[in-house]
C-alpha cells in the first residue's frame, strides 16, 4: 500500500503503461448497477469491492462528469483499503436524461440530485457490511453530498469535499444575475436552453482548459467523451444555473447545523466554483462549535477545479490529505 501511495507522486511519468495495466485490469473487476430515482430516471453507479474492506467510500462527482473518468481515483482509494462506491447524477454520465437535447445539463430540482443521492445511500451504502462510511464529493457532487448530509445528520463518518460547488463564478454583478434568473424562469423556452455562452459538447485543446494542470489526464478524460457519445454533455440550462444557485445558498443555510467531521479541499487557482463560499461554509461551521478539519480549507496551491485529476505534484498532497482524514476517523 505504502508503494502504491508512492507512485502518486510519479505515475504521469509513465502514465500509458499505467493506464493500459494495472489501471485497465482493475477496471475489469467492476460491478455495475443501476436504480430508479425521481419521475422514473435511471441512475446508474458503479463499485468495486473486497472482502479484506470494511469501509467503504463514496463518489460523488461533478457536473458532466460520469464515474468511468474517476477510474484512476477509484484504483488509488481501493489500494489504500477502501470499497469505493461511485454514482453517475441523473441527467449525465451513463444515467437517463430529462431532455430531448441530451447534451443540455438540466435538472428540475436540485433536491432531485440530493433524493437520489438518498435512495443511492439507502438502497447500497447503509445495508453494506462496511464498518466505516465515508463520502469524497466533488464540485456539483459536494453540493449534492452536503445537503444529503442536512437532511440525513450523522449517515457517514467524514466527508471531504473537493472545490465544492457552495457557489458558481459568474462573471455579471449578483443583482443582474438574479434577475436574468427570475426573468428565464417565467420563459420555458429560455428555461430549458442553454445558459449563455454555453452550448453542446465540443472538445477543448488542452490549452484553453481550465480545470487542470495535467495534460496525460485531460486527454485521457477527453477521450472518453470523445469514443462514447452518450456520455456527453455540453453546457447547463438557464434552469439548472438557477437550481444550482439556490442550492449554494442552502447549503450555507444550514452549514451551522452540519456536524458531520468535513475536509474542504480548494484549489487555489480556482475558475468554476466561488472560493469565498468555501471560506464562509467554514467560518459558519467554526462559529456554531464544530469546525472543518483545520478550520478553514486545505488549499492546494497553483491547482485548477479539477484537483483530483490535476498534475502528480498537486493531486498527491490533495490525495494523501484526504486519505489520512479517513484513517484519522476510522
Amino acid at each position: 500500500m505504502f508503494r502504491q501511495q508512492m507512485d502518486w507522486n510519479t505515475r504521469e511519468k509513465a502514465f500509458a503503461a499505467f493506464t493500459t495495466g494495472p489501471l485497465n485490469d482493475f477496471w475489469r473487476r467492476r460491478e455495475e448497477g443501476q436504480f430508479t430515482g425521481v419521475d422514473n430516471v435511471p441512475v446508474r453507479f458503479v463499485r468495486f469491492r473486497s472482502p479484506q474492506h470494511d469501509r467503504v467510500i463514496v463518489v460523488s462527482t461533478g457536473r458532466i462528469e460520469t464515474y468511468v473518468k474517476y477510474a484512476e481515483l477509484a484504483y488509488d482509494l481501493f489500494n489504500s483499503g477502501f470499497d469505493v462506491l461511485m454514482i453517475d447524477h441523473r441527467g449525465q454520465g451513463l444515467s437517463g436524461r430529462m431532455l430531448e437535447d441530451t447534451h443540455r445539463g438540466h435538472v428540475e430540482r436540485f433536491s432531485d440530485y440530493v433524493d437520489d443521492f438518498s435512495t443511492f445511500w439507502q438502497q447500497e451504502v447503509a445495508p453494506g457490511p462496511w464498518r466505516k462510511r465515508y463520502i469524497l464529493a466533488h464540485s456539483m457532487g459536494g453540493a449534492i453530498s452536503t445537503l444529503f448530509l442536512q437532511r440525513h445528520p450523522g449517515a457517514c463518518d467524514a466527508t471531504a469535499l473537493c472545490a465544492p460547488m457552495f457557489g458558481i463564478i459568474i462573471r455579471l454583478p449578483d443583482w443582474m444575475v438574479r434577475q436574468l434568473l427570475d426573468w428565464s424562469e417565467g420563459h420555458n423556452r429560455i428555461r430549458e436552453s442553454y445558459a449563455m455562452g454555453t452550448g453542446r459538447w465540443h472538445p477543448l485543446p488542452f490549452g484553453l482548459n481550465v480545470l487542470t494542470h495535467s495534460r496525460t489526464r485531460y486527454r485521457r478524460n477527453l477521450g472518453f467523451y470523445a469514443d462514447n457519445p452518450q456520455l456527453r454533455l455540453g453546457g447547463p440550462t438557464w434552469h439548472w444555473v438557477r437550481e444550482s444557485v439556490l442550492a449554494g445558498e442552502q447549503v450555507l443555510a444550514g452549514a451551522a447545523d452540519e456536524k458531520t467531521p468535513t475536509l474542504l479541499v480548494q484549489a487555489e487557482d480556482e475558475r468554476v466554483v466561488d472560493n469565498l463560499s468555501h471560506d464562509r461554509y467554514c467560518e459558519l461551521r467554526a462559529a456554531a462549535g464544530h469546525p472543518c478539519e483545520t478550520g478553514h480549507p486545505l488549499v492546494i496551491e497553483g491547482a485548477y477545479h479539477e484537483i483530483l485529476f490535476e498534475k502528480d505534484t498537486l493531486r498527491s498532497v490533495a490525495l494523501h490529505a484526504i486519505v489520512d482524514f479517513f484513517n484519522r476517523h476510522d
